[in-house]
């Protein structure tokens, strides 16, 4: 069994006087292997919290880079780090903060086929990803895979955390995501963080809870949330915590398909470059913004605002004769948008690639 030397000792000498912690919940905290999905909002403080607190095998899976951008939230990151990748700044900067443990990296999306792999050597996943797709591919994979996933997300001034698929003293396992959610919302209905928004300290707070149950989860000090969904809105700090059950009617045998199956209709794009030309020299077309009003009043472009859930509604506001330029934040939102007029008819329309974000 693992053992502590004198200058870990002296670092987790708060953890080794708690009651019914000590030597031994450092010991397995020592021992624990964790995977971190998303270096992003949520996944810096829980990165940080858990190499603090001595978790021995770490790891971390982002493809992303730093954009400025994130430094309004994502607090491991700083100025110099922009255009890094986020798994090389995170890992520099968590062993400079506990030398003592050890940091594996995956630069790479989380998708169907590496899944397996990646999860493979962990037996605790935390999941800090900011879209469906990945958070029901993370889900399913810890049903199947027998993976504890401590579920954390946040949106605007709303945070949610669980613990899913928890190992019962029955042998069983408790509910998961699906039993909670048994679908996805349709691509593109629901924005993201980076298109709705996010209270700044919101991932710090939700991120804390995240790492929180972890270490719960590990050492067996405590309740973790298991067979629970908490709720938390910074704006009130009203907070609730509900009971789930089993749904009986989800069964899960298989990943999901591949995200990249809502991208299969062809749906014509523009890049920033040419639109901004079209501008310049007064091109006869028509701008349409389907993002929120709230996203519109922060910045807008002078397009006409016409929200996706309402595209279908006001499609008589979009003209049929010429070139139509639609952009949301960052082109998820306008492509399905694309998606829903060309089905009734619309053969005119280019998505603005990138969003706002690129002009």
């Amino acid at each position: 069994m693992k053992r502590l030397n004198a200058a870990e000792k002296s670092r987790y000498h708060r953890h080794l006087i708690l009651p019914n912690f000590g030597m031994e919940g450092q010991l397995k905290l020592k021992s624990a292997r964790v995977l971190v999905v998303g270096a992003g909002g949520l996944g810096c403080p829980v990165l940080q919290y858990l190499a603090a607190a001595g978790v021995g095998n770490i790891g971390i899976v982002d493809f992303d880079v730093v954009e400025e951008s994130n430094l309004q939230r994502q607090i491991l990151y700083s100025v110099a780090d922009v255009g890094l990748p986020k798994v090389e700044v995170a890992k520099r900067k968590l062993l400079a903060l506990n030398p003592h443990i050890s940091v594996t990296t995956f630069q790479e999306k989380l998708t169907s086929e590496n899944i397996e792999r990646i999860f493979e050597n962990f037996d605790i996943v935390a999941d800090g990803t900011d879209n469906f797709d990945t958070r029901y591919l993370i889900n399913d994979a810890c049903v199947l895979f027998d993976k504890i996933n401590v579920f954390g997300s946040i949106f605007r001034f709303e945070g949610q955390v669980a613990v899913f698929n928890y190992l019962l003293k029955d042998g069983s396992r408790s509910t998961n995501y699906r039993d909670l959610f048994p679908e996805p919302p349709e691509a593109g209905l629901i924005p993201n963080c980076a298109e709705g928004g996010v209270l700044g300290v919101l991932p710090g707070i939700i991120g804390a809870m995240q790492a929180n149950e972890v270490i719960k989860v590990i050492t067996g000090v405590g309740e973790p949330l298991v067979n629970c969904f908490y709720t938390f809105d910074a704006s009130d700090l009203f907070a609730q915590t509900l009971k789930i059950k089993k749904n009986p009617k989800v069964k899960i045998r298989r990943l999901p398909e591949s995200s990249e199956r809502s991208c299969a209709m062809p749906v014509a794009t523009i890049s920033a470059k040419a639109v901004k030309k079209m501008i310049a020299e007064n091109v006869d077309f028509q701008l349409i913004d389907v993002r929120e009003r709230s996203e519109y009043e922060v910045k807008n472009i002078g397009g006409e605002l016409i929200p996706l859930g309402r595209i279908l509604e006001e499609q008589n506001k979009i003209a049929k004769d010429k070139q139509v330029v639609i952009f949301c934040q960052s082109g998820k939102r306008s492509r399905k948008a694309i998606e829903l007029l060309q089905a009734v008819g619309f053969e005119n329309l280019w998505s603005l690639e990138g969003g706002i974000l690129e002009m």
